[in-house]
Protein backbone atom coordinates (compact mmCIF):
# COMPACT_ATOMS: atom_id res chain seq x y z
CA UNK A 1 0.00 0.00 0.00
CA UNK A 2 1.41 2.99 -0.99
CA UNK A 3 2.28 5.91 1.96
CA UNK A 4 0.63 8.81 2.60
CA UNK A 5 2.50 12.39 2.34
CA UNK A 6 1.46 15.48 3.71
CA UNK A 7 0.77 18.02 6.41
CA UNK A 8 -2.14 19.36 8.43
CA UNK A 9 -3.42 22.97 8.72
CA UNK A 10 -1.51 24.70 11.20
CA UNK A 11 1.73 21.53 10.56
CA UNK A 12 4.89 23.03 9.75
CA UNK A 13 4.97 21.51 6.40
CA UNK A 14 7.54 18.64 7.13
CA UNK A 15 7.87 15.33 6.02
CA UNK A 16 7.08 12.70 8.74
CA UNK A 17 8.45 9.28 9.04
CA UNK A 18 6.03 6.60 7.31
CA UNK A 19 4.36 5.18 9.71
CA UNK A 20 3.33 8.52 11.43
CA UNK A 21 2.29 10.50 8.18
CA UNK A 22 -1.13 11.80 8.32
CA UNK A 23 -3.42 12.11 5.43
CA UNK A 24 -2.99 15.12 4.14
CA UNK A 25 -5.34 18.63 4.21
CA UNK A 26 -3.22 21.47 2.64
CA UNK A 27 -3.80 24.78 2.45
CA UNK A 28 -2.82 27.05 0.30
CA UNK A 29 -2.41 31.10 1.43
CA UNK A 30 -5.69 32.79 0.53
CA UNK A 31 -7.19 35.91 0.85
CA UNK A 32 -9.95 35.29 -1.23
CA UNK A 33 -10.46 31.79 -2.01
CA UNK A 34 -9.59 32.66 -5.89
CA UNK A 35 -7.02 34.81 -7.05
CA UNK A 36 -4.38 36.74 -6.08
CA UNK A 37 -3.63 39.57 -8.29
CA UNK A 38 -0.56 42.24 -7.34
CA UNK A 39 0.20 44.69 -9.08
CA UNK A 40 3.20 45.69 -8.08
CA UNK A 41 5.12 42.51 -8.36
CA UNK A 42 2.95 41.43 -11.70
CA UNK A 43 2.69 37.93 -10.35
CA UNK A 44 -0.12 36.20 -9.93
CA UNK A 45 -0.54 33.77 -6.81
CA UNK A 46 -3.26 30.43 -7.80
CA UNK A 47 -5.40 30.55 -4.73
CA UNK A 48 -6.31 27.05 -4.66
CA UNK A 49 -6.11 23.91 -2.43
CA UNK A 50 -3.00 21.88 -3.34
CA UNK A 51 -3.96 18.94 -5.96
CA UNK A 52 -2.53 16.19 -7.46
CA UNK A 53 -3.83 16.71 -11.02
CA UNK A 54 -3.18 12.83 -11.73
CA UNK A 55 -6.10 12.10 -10.13
CA UNK A 56 -5.31 11.20 -6.55
CA UNK A 57 -7.73 11.53 -4.22
CA UNK A 58 -5.44 12.97 -1.96
CA UNK A 59 -3.79 16.68 -2.54
CA UNK A 60 -0.08 16.71 -2.62
CA UNK A 61 0.77 19.35 0.21
CA UNK A 62 4.53 20.42 -1.03
CA UNK A 63 3.89 23.93 -0.71
CA UNK A 64 6.05 26.11 -3.36
CA UNK A 65 6.99 29.71 -4.01
CA UNK A 66 3.79 30.16 -5.15
CA UNK A 67 1.89 27.36 -4.11
CA UNK A 68 2.34 28.42 -0.03
CA UNK A 69 1.35 26.48 2.84
CA UNK A 70 -0.77 28.15 6.32
CA UNK A 71 1.75 27.51 9.23
CA UNK A 72 0.61 28.14 12.52
CA UNK A 73 3.09 31.16 11.86
CA UNK A 74 1.80 32.27 8.89
CA UNK A 75 2.10 31.47 5.29
CA UNK A 76 5.43 29.13 4.19
CA UNK A 77 6.97 29.43 0.98
CA UNK A 78 9.79 26.91 -0.34
CA UNK A 79 12.13 27.75 -3.19
CA UNK A 80 13.49 24.76 -4.74
CA UNK A 81 17.41 25.47 -5.87
CA UNK A 82 18.22 22.66 -8.22
CA UNK A 83 22.05 21.24 -7.14
CA UNK A 84 21.81 23.42 -4.05
CA UNK A 85 23.00 26.22 -6.22
CA UNK A 86 22.49 29.72 -5.37
CA UNK A 87 23.63 32.94 -6.81
CA UNK A 88 25.60 36.00 -4.68
CA UNK A 89 22.53 38.22 -5.74
CA UNK A 90 19.56 35.36 -5.49
CA UNK A 91 21.19 34.72 -1.82
CA UNK A 92 21.01 38.41 -0.83
CA UNK A 93 17.57 38.67 -2.60
CA UNK A 94 16.15 35.59 -0.38
CA UNK A 95 17.96 37.24 2.78
CA UNK A 96 16.24 40.02 2.41
CA UNK A 97 13.06 38.24 1.80
CA UNK A 98 12.89 36.84 4.31
CA UNK A 99 14.19 40.01 7.00
CA UNK A 100 11.59 41.91 4.86
CA UNK A 101 8.61 39.86 4.37
CA UNK A 102 8.75 36.67 6.58
CA UNK A 103 10.11 35.88 10.72
CA UNK A 104 13.68 36.68 9.63
CA UNK A 105 15.40 33.21 8.68
CA UNK A 106 15.70 30.93 6.02
CA UNK A 107 15.04 27.36 7.01
CA UNK A 108 16.94 24.95 5.25
CA UNK A 109 14.87 21.76 3.59
CA UNK A 110 16.72 18.10 3.53
CA UNK A 111 16.49 18.27 -0.40
CA UNK A 112 18.83 21.65 -0.66
CA UNK A 113 15.62 23.85 -1.09
CA UNK A 114 14.70 27.21 1.55
CA UNK A 115 12.04 27.64 3.58
CA UNK A 116 10.40 31.63 4.32
CA UNK A 117 8.27 31.41 6.70
CA UNK A 118 5.72 33.85 7.84
CA UNK A 119 5.09 36.10 5.01
CA UNK A 120 3.26 39.11 5.10
CA UNK A 121 2.52 39.06 1.45
CA UNK A 122 3.36 35.85 -0.49
CA UNK A 123 2.55 37.48 -3.81
CA UNK A 124 5.26 40.59 -3.44
CA UNK A 125 7.65 37.50 -2.13
CA UNK A 126 7.00 35.77 -5.13
CA UNK A 127 7.39 38.47 -7.46
CA UNK A 128 10.87 39.20 -5.67
CA UNK A 129 12.43 35.69 -5.91
CA UNK A 130 11.25 35.83 -9.64
CA UNK A 131 13.31 38.76 -10.63
CA UNK A 132 16.14 37.16 -9.53
CA UNK A 133 15.74 34.04 -12.00
CA UNK A 134 14.32 31.82 -8.68
CA UNK A 135 11.34 30.96 -11.01
CA UNK A 136 12.28 29.95 -14.29
CA UNK A 137 8.76 28.27 -14.73
CA UNK A 138 5.65 28.75 -12.57
CA UNK A 139 4.63 25.57 -13.55
CA UNK A 140 7.38 23.32 -12.64
CA UNK A 141 8.33 25.28 -9.45
CA UNK A 142 7.38 22.22 -7.10
CA UNK A 143 8.86 19.67 -9.24
CA UNK A 144 12.17 21.07 -9.82
CA UNK A 145 13.48 18.83 -6.72
CA UNK A 146 17.61 17.99 -7.97
CA UNK A 147 20.20 17.44 -5.47
CA UNK A 148 23.59 17.11 -5.70
CA UNK A 149 26.87 16.49 -4.89
CA UNK A 150 27.70 20.00 -3.61
CA UNK A 151 31.57 19.50 -4.25
CA UNK A 152 31.04 18.48 -8.09
CA UNK A 153 34.12 16.41 -7.86
CA UNK A 154 36.66 18.64 -6.67
CA UNK A 155 36.86 16.40 -3.58
CA UNK A 156 39.23 13.82 -2.83
CA UNK A 157 37.20 11.18 -4.52
CA UNK A 158 34.60 13.10 -6.61
CA UNK A 159 34.91 11.44 -10.41
CA UNK A 160 32.79 14.24 -12.37
CA UNK A 161 31.41 17.13 -12.18
CA UNK A 162 27.88 17.20 -11.71
CA UNK A 163 26.88 20.66 -11.45
CA UNK A 164 26.79 21.69 -14.85
CA UNK A 165 24.37 18.16 -15.25
CA UNK A 166 21.80 19.63 -12.76
CA UNK A 167 21.35 23.32 -14.13
CA UNK A 168 20.81 21.06 -17.67
CA UNK A 169 18.57 18.63 -15.88
CA UNK A 170 16.54 21.55 -14.13
CA UNK A 171 16.09 23.21 -17.92
CA UNK A 172 15.47 19.66 -19.48
CA UNK A 173 12.38 18.94 -17.56
CA UNK A 174 11.37 23.18 -17.22
CA UNK A 175 11.33 22.43 -21.11
CA UNK A 176 8.45 19.42 -20.81
CA UNK A 177 5.21 20.52 -19.95
CA UNK A 178 4.07 16.93 -19.15
CA UNK A 179 6.63 16.54 -16.57
CA UNK A 180 5.18 19.57 -14.69
CA UNK A 181 2.11 16.82 -13.40
CA UNK A 182 5.02 15.52 -11.12
CA UNK A 183 4.52 14.78 -7.68
CA UNK A 184 5.88 17.55 -5.42
CA UNK A 185 7.77 14.69 -3.56
CA UNK A 186 9.54 13.25 -6.94
CA UNK A 187 13.15 13.79 -6.60
CA UNK A 188 16.17 14.13 -8.87
CA UNK A 189 19.84 13.26 -7.94
CA UNK A 190 23.21 13.61 -9.49
CA UNK A 191 26.43 11.84 -7.23
CA UNK A 192 29.56 13.05 -8.39
CA UNK A 193 31.10 9.04 -7.40
CA UNK A 194 31.72 10.13 -3.55
CA UNK A 195 28.21 8.88 -2.30
CA UNK A 196 27.16 11.26 -0.75
CA UNK A 197 23.62 11.47 -2.19
CA UNK A 198 23.44 7.78 -3.26
CA UNK A 199 21.62 7.36 0.43
CA UNK A 200 18.87 9.92 -0.21
CA UNK A 201 16.80 7.55 -1.95
CA UNK A 202 15.87 9.55 -4.73
CA UNK A 203 13.73 8.27 -7.66
CA UNK A 204 16.11 9.40 -10.10
CA UNK A 205 19.81 8.81 -9.56
CA UNK A 206 22.69 9.16 -12.15
CA UNK A 207 25.91 7.58 -10.28
CA UNK A 208 28.74 8.77 -11.73
CA UNK A 209 31.28 5.59 -11.79
CA UNK A 210 34.64 7.23 -13.71
CA UNK A 211 34.74 10.79 -15.35
CA UNK A 212 32.58 9.74 -18.39
CA UNK A 213 30.22 6.78 -17.49
CA UNK A 214 27.84 6.11 -14.32
CA UNK A 215 24.74 4.26 -13.61
CA UNK A 216 21.16 4.94 -13.47
CA UNK A 217 19.38 3.70 -10.39
CA UNK A 218 15.68 4.33 -9.60
CA UNK A 219 15.13 4.75 -5.91
CA UNK A 220 17.81 3.44 -4.89
CA UNK A 221 18.09 0.24 -7.14
CA UNK A 222 20.56 -0.14 -9.98
CA UNK A 223 19.05 -0.89 -13.29
CA UNK A 224 21.66 -2.00 -14.78
CA UNK A 225 21.50 1.15 -17.68
CA UNK A 226 24.62 2.96 -17.95
CA UNK A 227 25.11 6.10 -19.52
CA UNK A 228 27.68 8.56 -19.95
CA UNK A 229 27.42 12.72 -19.10
CA UNK A 230 26.42 13.74 -22.03
CA UNK A 231 23.52 11.41 -22.36
CA UNK A 232 22.66 11.13 -19.01
CA UNK A 233 19.70 14.02 -18.42
CA UNK A 234 17.72 12.96 -21.34
CA UNK A 235 17.69 8.94 -20.10
CA UNK A 236 16.74 10.77 -16.44
CA UNK A 237 14.02 12.96 -18.27
CA UNK A 238 12.90 9.37 -20.04
CA UNK A 239 12.50 7.78 -17.05
CA UNK A 240 10.70 10.57 -15.04
CA UNK A 241 8.07 10.36 -18.00
CA UNK A 242 8.18 6.21 -17.54
CA UNK A 243 7.19 6.83 -14.10
CA UNK A 244 3.89 9.21 -14.83
CA UNK A 245 3.60 6.61 -17.62
CA UNK A 246 3.07 3.36 -15.30
CA UNK A 247 1.50 5.50 -12.66
CA UNK A 248 -2.26 6.50 -13.64
CA UNK A 249 -3.71 3.05 -14.14
CA UNK A 250 -3.37 1.22 -11.27
CA UNK A 251 -1.65 3.43 -8.64
CA UNK A 252 -2.52 6.99 -8.89
CA UNK A 253 -1.80 8.08 -5.73
CA UNK A 254 1.64 7.09 -6.06
CA UNK A 255 4.10 9.81 -5.93
CA UNK A 256 7.05 7.95 -5.70
CA UNK A 257 8.84 5.09 -7.63
CA UNK A 258 8.89 3.22 -4.40
CA UNK A 259 5.65 3.02 -4.18
CA UNK A 260 4.69 1.71 -7.59
CA UNK A 261 4.20 -2.35 -7.53
CA UNK A 262 7.61 -3.84 -8.74
CA UNK A 263 8.77 0.35 -9.73
CA UNK A 264 12.01 -0.09 -10.75
CA UNK A 265 11.85 -2.96 -12.51
CA UNK A 266 8.96 -1.38 -14.84
CA UNK A 267 10.40 1.89 -15.31
CA UNK A 268 13.37 0.13 -16.06
CA UNK A 269 11.60 -2.10 -18.87
CA UNK A 270 9.83 1.20 -20.70
CA UNK A 271 13.72 2.48 -21.02
CA UNK A 272 14.79 -0.69 -22.18
CA UNK A 273 11.60 -1.71 -24.24
CA UNK A 274 11.15 -5.29 -22.96
CA UNK A 275 8.97 -7.14 -20.60
CA UNK A 276 10.11 -6.41 -16.99
CA UNK A 277 11.70 -8.90 -14.88
CA UNK A 278 11.41 -9.60 -11.71
CA UNK A 279 12.66 -7.18 -8.87
CA UNK A 280 15.02 -9.43 -7.62
CA UNK A 281 16.97 -9.92 -11.19
CA UNK A 282 17.94 -6.58 -11.87
CA UNK A 283 21.70 -6.06 -12.35
CA UNK A 284 23.19 -4.97 -8.89
CA UNK A 285 25.35 -2.17 -8.45
CA UNK A 286 26.94 -1.88 -4.73
CA UNK A 287 27.13 2.12 -4.55
CA UNK A 288 29.96 3.62 -2.44
CA UNK A 289 29.69 4.17 0.96
CA UNK A 290 27.12 6.64 1.93
CA UNK A 291 28.84 9.73 3.52
CA UNK A 292 25.88 11.63 4.64
CA UNK A 293 25.20 13.24 7.69
CA UNK A 294 26.88 16.86 8.40
CA UNK A 295 29.92 18.00 8.27
CA UNK A 296 32.18 20.77 8.79
CA UNK A 297 35.43 22.61 8.02
CA UNK A 298 38.03 22.62 5.12
CA UNK A 299 38.10 20.40 2.48
CA UNK A 300 41.42 20.22 -0.20
CA UNK A 301 39.96 20.26 -3.62
CA UNK A 302 42.16 18.53 -6.20
CA UNK A 303 43.01 21.28 -7.97
CA UNK A 304 44.68 23.04 -5.21
CA UNK A 305 42.15 25.17 -4.32
CA UNK A 306 39.86 24.59 -0.94
CA UNK A 307 36.34 24.14 -0.25
CA UNK A 308 34.59 25.49 3.53
CA UNK A 309 31.46 23.67 4.28
CA UNK A 310 29.56 25.31 7.78
CA UNK A 311 26.59 23.65 9.30
CA UNK A 312 23.93 25.77 9.81
CA UNK A 313 23.10 25.05 13.39
CA UNK A 314 19.27 23.53 13.44
CA UNK A 315 19.10 24.41 9.51
CA UNK A 316 18.19 27.99 10.69
CA UNK A 317 19.82 31.07 8.56
CA UNK A 318 19.99 34.30 9.68
CA UNK A 319 19.58 37.17 6.95
CA UNK A 320 23.23 38.00 8.34
CA UNK A 321 24.20 34.82 7.82
CA UNK A 322 23.20 34.21 4.59
CA UNK A 323 24.57 37.95 3.34
CA UNK A 324 27.74 36.50 5.00
CA UNK A 325 27.75 33.55 2.76
CA UNK A 326 27.36 35.03 -0.22
CA UNK A 327 30.06 37.91 0.35
CA UNK A 328 32.34 35.74 0.37
CA UNK A 329 32.54 36.00 -3.00
CA UNK A 330 32.11 32.15 -4.51
CA UNK A 331 30.15 29.80 -5.51
CA UNK A 332 27.31 29.03 -2.55
CA UNK A 333 26.00 25.45 -2.72
CA UNK A 334 23.51 24.76 0.14
CA UNK A 335 23.26 20.81 1.19
CA UNK A 336 20.69 18.10 2.18
CA UNK A 337 22.20 18.12 5.07
CA UNK A 338 22.11 22.02 6.38
CA UNK A 339 25.35 22.92 5.80
CA UNK A 340 26.64 25.62 3.44
CA UNK A 341 30.03 24.87 1.01
CA UNK A 342 31.74 27.93 -0.33
CA UNK A 343 33.95 26.74 -3.23
CA UNK A 344 37.09 27.28 -4.95
CA UNK A 345 38.90 29.45 -2.21
CA UNK A 346 42.54 29.81 -2.36
CA UNK A 347 44.07 28.65 1.39
CA UNK A 348 44.22 33.01 2.31
CA UNK A 349 40.73 33.39 1.33
CA UNK A 350 39.47 29.79 2.81
CA UNK A 351 41.23 31.10 6.51
CA UNK A 352 39.23 35.02 6.44
CA UNK A 353 35.83 32.58 4.76
CA UNK A 354 35.91 30.33 8.51
CA UNK A 355 36.86 33.42 10.48
CA UNK A 356 33.69 35.72 8.81
CA UNK A 357 31.37 32.79 9.40
CA UNK A 358 32.38 31.39 13.00
CA UNK A 359 31.86 35.09 13.64
CA UNK A 360 28.32 35.05 12.11
CA UNK A 361 27.47 32.32 14.16
CA UNK A 362 27.97 29.64 11.64
CA UNK A 363 30.02 26.48 12.70
CA UNK A 364 32.97 25.46 10.47
CA UNK A 365 34.37 23.39 13.59
CA UNK A 366 33.81 19.29 12.99
CA UNK A 367 34.20 18.64 16.72
CA UNK A 368 31.09 21.46 17.50
CA UNK A 369 28.22 19.43 19.23
CA UNK A 370 25.96 21.02 16.33
CA UNK A 371 27.88 18.52 14.07
CA UNK A 372 25.20 15.91 14.89
CA UNK A 373 21.96 17.40 16.37
CA UNK A 374 18.83 18.48 14.24
CA UNK A 375 15.48 19.44 14.95
CA UNK A 376 12.05 20.18 13.66
CA UNK A 377 10.23 23.26 13.35
CA UNK A 378 8.27 22.93 16.97
CA UNK A 379 6.58 25.89 18.34
CA UNK A 380 5.39 28.52 17.38
CA UNK A 381 5.57 27.40 13.85
CA UNK A 382 3.73 23.90 13.72
CA UNK A 383 0.59 23.83 15.69
CA UNK A 384 1.13 20.21 16.64
CA UNK A 385 4.33 20.38 18.24
CA UNK A 386 4.22 20.23 22.25
CA UNK A 387 7.38 22.04 22.70
CA UNK A 388 10.01 24.38 21.34
CA UNK A 389 12.26 22.09 20.51
CA UNK A 390 14.55 24.44 18.66
CA UNK A 391 15.01 26.63 21.90
CA UNK A 392 15.62 22.99 24.20
CA UNK A 393 18.01 21.65 21.84
CA UNK A 394 19.83 24.93 22.17
CA UNK A 395 19.99 24.22 25.82
CA UNK A 396 21.32 20.93 25.52
CA UNK A 397 23.66 21.65 23.05
CA UNK A 398 25.28 24.30 25.33
CA UNK A 399 25.88 21.58 28.12
CA UNK A 400 27.91 19.70 25.71
CA UNK A 401 31.63 19.42 25.85
CA UNK A 402 31.59 17.81 22.43
CA UNK A 403 30.07 15.89 19.22
CA UNK A 404 27.27 13.34 20.34
CA UNK A 405 28.28 10.16 19.92
CA UNK A 406 25.23 9.13 17.74
CA UNK A 407 23.61 12.22 16.27
CA UNK A 408 20.23 13.15 17.96
CA UNK A 409 17.07 14.74 16.61
CA UNK A 410 14.63 16.43 18.75
CA UNK A 411 10.87 16.57 17.60
CA UNK A 412 7.69 18.20 18.89
CA UNK A 413 5.70 15.18 18.47
CA UNK A 414 5.14 11.75 17.41
CA UNK A 415 5.01 12.76 13.64
CA UNK A 416 9.23 13.23 13.97
CA UNK A 417 9.51 15.68 11.37
CA UNK A 418 13.28 15.95 9.52
CA UNK A 419 14.36 12.73 11.22
CA UNK A 420 17.46 12.09 9.74
CA UNK A 421 18.68 8.61 7.60
CA UNK A 422 20.60 6.10 9.85
CA UNK A 423 21.15 5.52 13.23
CA UNK A 424 19.57 8.52 15.64
CA UNK A 425 19.01 9.19 19.44
CA UNK A 426 15.54 10.57 19.51
CA UNK A 427 14.21 12.82 21.75
CA UNK A 428 10.41 13.45 21.51
CA UNK A 429 8.01 16.10 23.81
CA UNK A 430 5.33 14.46 25.35
CA UNK A 431 2.60 15.95 27.38
CA UNK A 432 5.56 15.54 30.16
CA UNK A 433 8.58 16.24 29.25
CA UNK A 434 10.66 14.26 26.37
CA UNK A 435 10.46 10.77 25.47
CA UNK A 436 14.35 9.25 24.30
CA UNK A 437 14.26 6.63 21.49
CA UNK A 438 16.70 5.05 19.54
CA UNK A 439 15.36 2.76 16.40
Amino acid sequence: MASWWGSLPGHSGGTAPVSHRLPPIAIAYCEAYGRSDDPISGVTLLIVPIADFSGRVRPDACPGALQVHEAADGPLARVRLPGGAVSVAQLHELASCAAELGTGVLELTSRANVQVRGLSRPEVFAGRIASVGLLPSPAHERVRNIVASPLSGRGPVGLLDVLAPADALDRALCARPRLAGLPGRFLFALDDGTGDVIGLGADVTFAATGPRDGRLLLAGTDTGLTTGPGSAIPLMIRAAEAFLDERPGDAPRAWRVHELANGPARITARLRGDTPPPASSLPGLRPPAAIGGRRAGRVAQWDGRVAVEAVVPLGRLTPAQARTLADAGHPVRLTPWRTAVLLDLSPAEADRATKALDAAGLVTDPDSPWSAVTACTGRPGCAKALADVRADARRWVESLAGVPGTPVHWAGCERRCGLPRGRVVQMIATTDGYEERQE
